[in-house]
């Protein structure tokens, strides 16, 4: 997952340099007078909502000597909790920056118990993993355009993060606790009227590596979790009289493009003489281009978007006992077309899609048994949400440009292909977060109502 932050970032910084370096030539996007000069100082609290996914490499040697599989836990399921924060709104060459600090606590239903893997003594060894809450502590530090701000934000980590291993008839083994690390990520966050905001916001969470010893056996597990949110906060003592100005047009034609990032969780199984179980996680960067078109009604928005991707998302550390199998799974390719609806708060677009999807799925494995080889083409379906704001490069790009941050769910249902004596069967599912541009094709961006 470290690839869906390195991608977003990489975006994310081009975009937000060339709006901060815009702001300072440039008159504003949306030409309506505001009711009020928004300012982001002082404290705030409030709730946020949303899920996460581990990328967790398990090594389990069995019996001591040899790693016999090399595997990936991805504990996954809805998270919610609370921050608070205090911001300073302070000016700069770039024009309105914001400082500020934030802590939060979460609860979590993250967890994974579906691996099961061969022994070598005719018996299934189980895999699982919780994580049941996490806490971060963190700095955050964006550029502020009016009732908008984007930022970047990393700091301290902490969770309650437990594995299991079992054997029936055999042996089992706990290791729980707390760990601790870092984490990293970015956020959008707008004003909705009042003193309250929303904002959408990514986290990567590293809580380090552990490795226990039990009997002859050692289990090293890693601890890396991707959490997606959104938030409202209550802005205590701001601008309460704050009232949001007239909508955008965000009607017509538009064409752009998009990079970020993508991982995976493809639930594997096996059926055969071993009917072991197991997660492929092909992870990378993505990157392509959209098409949409846009209809208008006051504040609602509602359109179509179609897209390609490249993607270099790829697993190349799973290898399972039974045959002794190295799997290198890849997805090169994926698109979508959807449905659009949004919500436009003055020139901020808050909007929810959904629809098609469809996806190119290699997998090569190396084993004892032989080399096998397959390629297919799946359609499922792709669901998320995103924020789309204005984007002006260094006074090049005029105002019908944008930018938006967009995060999706893909499911492309599952593939079957068979493997020695066995038929394994992969369901593939995509979660994707990116940034792109788009050019509108419309007059350029005003206030319609």
């Amino acid at each position: 997952m470290k690839r869906i932050f390195a991608g977003v970032v990489l975006a994310s910084t081009a975009a937000i340099s060339a709006q901060a370096a815009d702001l300072a030539v440039k008159a504003p996007y949306l030409k309506a007078p505001a009711a009020a000069v928004y300012d982001w100082t002082g404290f705030y609290i409030g709730a946020n909502v949303g899920v996460g996914i581990g990328r967790d490499l398990v090594t389990h040697d069995y019996p001591g000597g040899g790693s016999l599989n090399s595997f990936y836990q991805q504990p996954q399921g809805a998270i919610g909790g609370g921050q608070i924060g205090y911001n300073w709104q302070i000016g700069s060459m770039f024009g309105p920056m914001l400082i500020g600090v934030e802590a939060d606590i979460q609860g979590s239903g993250m967890s994974d118990g579906y691996t099961s893997l061969a022994a070598g003594n005719g018996a299934n060894v189980g895999y699982n993993q919780k994580l049941d809450w996490f806490g971060t502590v963190r700095g955050r530090v964006g550029l502020v355009r009016g009732p908008v701000v984007s930022y970047f934000t990393g700091g301290y980590a902490a969770g309650s993060f437990k594995t299991t291993v079992t054997q029936p008839g055999v042996f089992s083994f706990e290791s729980s606790g707390t760990r601790s690390g870092w984490v990293v990520g970015s956020g959008v966050e707008a004003a909705l009227g009042g003193n309250w905001t929303g904002k959408i916001e990514y986290l990567y969470l590293d809580l380090g590596n552990r490795t226990d010893l039990f009997g002859t056996q050692s289990l090293r597990t890693e601890a890396r979790e991707s959490i997606f949110r959104v938030g409202l906060n209550y802005r205590i003592g701001g601008n309460g009289m704050y009232v949001t100005p007239p909508p955008a047009n965000w009607a017509g034609l538009y064409i752009g493009g998009n990079f970020g990032g993508a991982t995976a969780r493809n639930r594997t199984t096996s059926i055969g003489p071993w009917n072991e179980a197991f997660n492929l996680a092909p992870d990378g960067f993505t990157g392509g281009g959209q098409i949409g078109y846009n209809f208008q009604a006051a504040n609602w928005v509602f359109g179509a978007e179609a897209d390609f991707q490249g993607s270099t998302q790829k697993d190349q550390r799973t290898a399972v006992l039974g045959p002794t199998a190295f799997y290198d799974a890849k997805m090169p390719w994926f698109g979508t077309v959807r449905g659009r609806i949004g919500y436009s708060i003055g020139d901020t677009l808050l909007y929810g899609t959904a629809g098609y999807a469809y996806g190119n799925l290699k997998t090569n494995i190396l084993s004892t048994a032989g080399s096998f080889s397959y390629n297919k083409t799946k359609g499922g379906w792709a669901a998320g949400a995103g924020i789309e704001t204005p984007f002006q490069l260094f006074g090049l790009l005029g105002p019908n440009w944008t930018t938006k941050t967009e995060y999706l769910y893909v499911d492309l249902g599952s593939v079957d292909y068979p493997f020695a004596t066995a038929v394994n069967t992969t369901k593939v599912t995509e979660h994707i977060l990116r940034t792109g541009i788009n050019y509108h094709f419309n007059q350029p961006v005003v206030a319609k109502y």
